[in-house]
């Protein structure tokens, strides 16, 4: 690609690196390079205006490019998704620790719209913010991480229109999967503790690790009893206790191995903090299909799905995941899959695949890259007013 103002040879090469650049038209690639040198470059708010400031094309032009372009999205997903695959399943076999999958879901809130509104974004509904606590609109979507020792990368996000119940998207992620190197494990939180999901990713290796709500039905001593009326009576019980350390705070727990409705044997941890044992609103509870863990272990694989809302966090404050603009269901699905490939070749910057790390780093790398061009137009250009000329041209 010729290079100007609107082109980054770092990002061509990153995409080229990842057989990208052959697989769309010069106008297309044109627009995704000027999308992700949007996005990292200071002031980006995720709307149509940033990307028309770092392209040689009128928003309107940008916008009908996410919502009708006549180009397929799946490529680029299908693309991150291999990569994906590649890196956090070779770094398994090469150290032989667990590859963990993380499922969880957020809100991208928008304002609801008038009734009388033309034109209202698509497919945004009221979902249960799990931050507010309350039913927030706008438009959820669900995220797939991949991890091992260390690696943190996003396979997928997928949006939630509910015309398919989470277990089916969840069931259907662990069809694409390949078989884990090693004994491995999903973790989620208790919207995607059940039996459908627990069996479709152990038939790909994996054991699922997960928190409970606490109404969920255990059999201690083969008596019928809820998570939440066991925890009350424990301190008064002579059932056995012990005490666990997880990133420094201290817990009492109980241990169940048993049946659960619809699941066969697992282990169930019902944890309160030292100090709270019956404080009804401290009671957590976790659950793990790998019964020959032990009681410290499960906390501690379980304390890695924290990734996943760190990624969230990164998506919002620094890839404006929550502030697009953009109304089409479509546009906003090609939104999303753009957003995942800049996190990714963020990642790629960092020898330790760190987001942060690499997009500060591709952050100073394009600024730096604009201020060259404009330097040698510069030593050309005649006057002030004749340098942006060339700069407009």
């Amino acid at each position: 690609m010729d290079k100007s103002i609107h082109h980054s040879e770092t990002i061509f090469k990153m995409l080229q690196k990842i057989n990208l650049t052959q697989k769309f038209s010069e106008v297309y690639l044109s627009h995704i390079i000027s999308i992700m040198i949007a996005i990292f470059s200071i002031g980006y708010h995720g709307k149509t205006v940033d990307f028309e400031t770092h392209s040689e094309h009128h928003r309107t032009t940008i916008a009908h490019f996410l919502n009708k372009g006549k180009w397929d999205e799946t490529v680029i997903e299908n693309i991150l998704k291999k990569k994906v695959i590649s890196i956090i399943y070779e770094e398994s076999r090469r150290t032989g620790k667990p590859v963990y999958i993380i499922i969880d879901d957020t809100v991208s809130s928008k304002t609801k719209p008038s009734s009388k509104a033309k034109h209202p974004i698509e497919d945004a509904y009221f979902h249960f913010s799990h931050l507010k606590r309350k039913q927030d609109y706008g438009h959820q979507a669900i995220a797939v991480m991949l991890c091992c020792n260390g690696i943190v990368l996003n396979y997928a996000i997928i949006m939630y229109d509910k015309s398919v119940s989470k277990i089916e998207l969840a069931s259907k992620i662990s069809c694409e999967l390949p078989v884990a190197p090693v004994i491995s494990y999903l973790l989620c939180d208790s919207w995607y503790v059940c039996d459908k999901i627990i069996n479709c990713f152990i038939v790909k290796g994996f054991y699922t690790i997960g928190a409970l709500k606490t109404n969920r039905i255990v059999y201690p001593k083969g008596v019928k009893c809820s998570i939440s009326r066991l925890a009350a009576t424990l301190k008064e019980s002579a059932l056995p206790l012990c005490t666990v350390t997880v990133k420094g705070h201290q817990y009492n727990i109980f241990r169940y191995e048993g049946n659960l409705n619809g699941i066969d044997n697992a282990v169930v941890l019902i944890s309160f903090p030292v100090g709270q044992m019956g404080n009804p609103k401290a009671l957590r509870a976790f659950i793990s299909t790998d019964v020959s863990l032990s009681t410290e272990e499960i906390l501690n694989f379980y304390v890695e799905r924290w990734e996943i809302e760190v990624f969230f966090r990164d998506c919002k404050t620094k890839l404006a995941f929550d502030k697009y603009q953009i109304r089409s269901s479509k546009g906003i699905r090609r939104f999303w899959i753009l957003t995942s490939l800049a996190y990714f070749i963020a990642c790629s910057c960092s020898e330790s695949f760190s987001f942060s790390e690499g997009f500060y780093s591709l952050s100073d790398t394009v600024y730096r890259e604009y201020i060259r061009y404009i330097y040698e137009y510069g030593k050309s250009a005649k006057n002030i007013d004749s340098l942006f000329d060339m700069l407009s041209a």
